[in-house]
């Protein structure tokens, strides 16, 4: 970290109360896609590193700490444009629950199997070669990791 950087002025008294946080990069893998997958290629989310500011230490934060996180199969480096959206927190009162209460809709179920994990569905790679990769963790932190999609061999 930067000298910049040091919070000291910035933290609340109170645990619980800080209202700054700095979050690492997602920690992503892009893997070929397997022979049932329809597609090239499938991300997963591993988890992130982050700053607690009431320990002063670096802490990981792994895929039960993600809120929300959306892939971007073709990043053009300036709008993300999420293809695929995943709430990992399936259980009751949490992610897609909370978003088919809010809709006041009834949601297929199916399909909120394969979009509620940290693993993506197979794509193929856009135009641009690039994906984005961004996470927004329970605290409502979001934090954006980009990678260019390898060639296939």
């Amino acid at each position: 970290m930067n000298p910049d950087l040091l919070i000291g002025d910035l933290k609340k008294n109170q645990a619980g109360s800080d209202s700054f946080w700095l979050i690492g990069q997602p920690d992503i893998s892009i893997t070929p896609a397997t022979s049932t997958d329809r597609g090239d290629w499938v991300v997963e989310v591993q988890g992130f590193d982050y700053f607690d500011p009431t320990t002063n230490k670096i802490q990981s934060g792994g895929p039960q700490e993600i809120a929300c996180w959306m892939l971007d199969t073709d990043y053009n480096g300036r709008s993300l444009y999420p293809r695929q959206v995943f709430f990992p927190q399936g259980g009751q009162k949490q992610g897609w629950d909370k978003l088919s209460k809010a809709l006041r809709a009834e949601l297929d179920m199916d399909r909120v199997k394969a979009y509620a994990g940290t693993r993506s569905l197979a794509f193929c790679a856009g135009d641009h070669q690039r994906i984005a990769v961004k996470i927004v963790d329970l605290r409502g932190v979001e934090s954006l990791k980009v990678l260019d999609v390898p060639a296939i061999a």
